[in-house]
């Protein structure tokens, strides 16, 4: 079974802000192959799906950033999910705009999402994907630039960008992280 999650905060103050584009990605996945993100406890909301004999669960975390460890660490328990079979997808300020990176491993490098993930998992090695939100010009504005909203022309450009992180995912699904990887340029 794999765990794609899409990290940000619950709440529609935050919708469509710079650090809730893992939702706004596993909003578009889940539209994509169609599967509903309707079940909910107070950790998570999430759907599920078998696509030609792959289990796949797509979610996202309710815990709010800080704390979306608890909800990933639920569902790995609870399903039995290898490390290998996760995949997060979250913001990151220190890639350009639109930019695209996937990366497996390492430190959180101040995405306190990440950080949480790490340790409730007691591992870094998991699959990530990270999607350049930029950054303020002043380091003191980092908090209010995440939380601020794109406009609707940003996100038409995050939509074309959504597309080709699909393809990456449903390959990963399909033949796992280095396979995927292997077929995936940085965009």
């Amino acid at each position: 079974m794999k765990l794609i999650v899409g990290l940000g905060n619950p709440g529609l103050e935050y919708e469509r802000t710079r650090h809730n584009i893992g939702f706004e990605f596993v909003v578009f996945f889940s539209k994509k192959i169609k599967c509903n993100l309707d079940k909910k406890n107070k950790l998570a909301n999430w759907g599920i799906k078998t696509i030609k004999g792959k289990n796949i669960i797509i979610l996202k975390p309710m815990t709010y950033m800080n704390l979306s460890g608890d909800a990933v660490l639920f569902f790995v328990k609870k399903n039995k999910i290898d490390i290998n079979d996760i995949l997060i997808i979250h913001d990151d300020i220190d890639l350009p705009l639109y930019k695209v990176k996937i990366k497996k491993g390492g430190g959180a490098a101040g995405h306190n999402g990440i950080a949480s993930i790490i340790e409730k998992l007691g591992n870094n090695s998991v699959s990530r994907v990270r999607i350049g939100v930029g950054k303020p010009e002043n380091k003191n504005e980092v908090v209010d630039y995440v939380l601020s909203k794109f406009k609707d022309e940003e996100m038409e450009n995050f939509y074309k960008k959504f597309e080709i992180i699909n393809n990456f995912v449903m390959n990963y699904i399909f033949s796992g992280y280095e396979k995927a990887a292997s077929k995936f340029k940085d965009v």
